[in-house]
């Protein structure tokens, strides 16, 4: 089965600690034989509403492949961990795992495009 799982840590980590966070979860589902798919580093972005009175959080999503029971181990770990201020974890239907694969490909043809125009051209003397 396809999942995607995004979920929202607290702002006032530091760059090291959230990433500390993120192999967390995803040291959960490879060890319970899930494969990750996607892994995407949103940043800090602005919530729609406060959350334990904090008005910005650090979104990541990640698509993974697994059983079904993956899915409770994982909110489980969430739910243990303080940084997490929401999760939302559901199993991608056809359309929606083809809508991913879309946004994937032309998320890397983006970077793809920009890595090309950031090369520094060559000078000859």
């Amino acid at each position: 089965m396809k999942y995607e799982t995004v979920f929202i840590l607290t702002p006032v980590l530091s760059d090291v600690q959230m990433k500390e966070a993120v192999e967390k979860f995803t040291k959960v589902l490879t060890d319970n034989e899930a494969t990750i798919v996607n892994e995407e580093l949103w940043g800090l972005q602005k919530l729609a509403y406060p959350i334990d009175k904090k008005s910005t959080g650090f979104y990541v999503l990640v698509e993974f492949e697994g059983a079904p029971t993956i899915v409770k181990k994982l909110e489980t770990a969430y739910r243990r961990d303080e940084r997490v201020l929401r999760f939302l974890t559901f199993r991608q239907d056809k359309y929606a795992a083809q809508y991913a694969e879309k946004r994937r490909a032309n998320r890397s043809g983006k970077q793809a495009k920009g890595t090309e125009e950031v090369k520094p051209e060559s000078k000859e003397a």
